[in-house]
């Protein structure tokens, strides 16, 4: 039963990513801050057997790299 959380929490994840990535119009650094949320969110998953709490504070850490990633890159 784990494993079908953990498998559909990542397949959410990945799906809300490419949804995002649709959004032609978001500057670079959002979009880095969205990509790192986006996989933040599936480690947190995977990390802690699909925990919400370890899904939501991967999203919560990638979102912070991501958007200072998209610092440098300006």
């Amino acid at each position: 039963m784990k494993t079908i959380k953990v498998t559909a929490t990542a397949i959410l994840a990945v799906a809300a990513l490419v949804g995002l990535g649709a959004c032609g119009d978001m500057s670079r650094q959002n979009r880095d801050m969205a990509i790192g949320a986006g996989a933040g969110a599936v480690g947190g998953a995977v990390l802690t057997g699909g925990s919400a709490i370890g899904t939501i504070g991967g999203a919560a850490v990638g979102g912070v790299i991501g958007n200072e990633v998209g610092k440098d890159r300006k």
